[in-house]
């Protein structure tokens, strides 16, 4: 490593101290070449030139932190991504959920929504979204502010349509949905089911016993540790058997709690809860 590689790596080290103790965010255990590359955008996009220079700013600005979560945070997400991983929480989870006298359900690190609404209006074909309680949660307030609202550009509706019907949807896309001003409003009676909350994988505890645990494309972000944490986490909230879904470059088979899973639904990353 180049003595300016080093000296860069060093400034990102304070920098992600020093947000932890003025903003509570822990990012000292995300992936360090993401963070680079991520860094490296908010310079930019801050007329930064050096790391502490974008440091000096994030901690004397709070208004000017808050755009920069979308630096740290990742929001890509998309209705049904991976639609065959939808279609194997259809055909392996819904049954399972289905003999609960209620459900409760966890997407951890939702960003802007997209997957929470995608199994509001799963577990709504099943029958089971009245009798369902789905925790949204994530780190960025900006991100659960535009996942609460549930608007997303009408452009995107057409990507949306096809995932939903590759994933097994059995009607229209546009039956949960009204569009207007370039703008698609999903239904109000899928969000009775859904509350949205701040929490963090890397500082919070487990909040709710759950039967289902998404975290998809969340882990790829993190270093070995703080993944280990957050399958902890994943693994403390579940019941006995219940169902644990990944991003598909995740998988937890050299992870600390690899023994406590089992694949059931290769190669899609669905898994169970195994153990007392």
């Amino acid at each position: 490593m180049s003595d300016e590689s080093a000296l860069f790596d060093l400034e990102l080290h304070v920098l992600l101290e020093a947000l932890y103790l003025r903003y509570h965010y822990d990012f000292r255990r995300y992936a360090i070449s993401s963070l680079r590359r991520r860094v490296r955008q908010a310079m930019t996009r801050f007329d930064c030139k050096r790391v502490a220079d974008l440091q000096h700013r994030l901690l004397h600005e709070p208004d000017l932190f808050a755009q920069a979560m979308g630096y740290f945070t990742v929001q890509v997400s998309e209705m049904f991504r991976d639609a065959a991983y939808f279609r194997a929480v259809r055909e392996h989870a819904v049954p399972v959920l289905g003999t609960y006298p209620s459900i409760k359900l966890w997407v951890a690190g939702c960003s802007t929504g997209e997957e929470v609404w995608s199994f509001a209006i799963l577990l709504a074909e099943a029958g089971l979204l009245d009798r369902t309680l789905i925790y949204a949660t994530d780190i960025n307030p900006q991100a659960l502010a535009a996942a609460e609202a549930g608007i997303y550009p009408l452009d995107r509706m057409a990507q949306f349509s096809r995932n939903y019907l590759e994933a097994g949807g059995r009607g229209s896309l546009s039956d949960y949905y009204t569009s207007g001003y370039g703008g698609a409003l999903f239904d109000r009676a899928l969000r009775k089911s859904v509350v949205f909350a701040d929490h963090s994988l890397a500082t919070d505890a487990v909040f709710s016993e759950v039967h289902l645990v998404s975290c998809r494309n969340v882990l790829i972000y993190f270093n070995r540790d703080l993944q280990d944490r957050a399958v902890g986490l994943f693994k403390d909230a579940l019941v006995h058997k219940g169902f644990l879904g990944l991003g598909a470059k995740e998988a937890l088979q050299f992870g600390q709690y690899a023994q406590d899973f089992v694949l059931c639904e290769p190669p899609q990353r669905l898994y169970r809860k195994v153990g007392a």
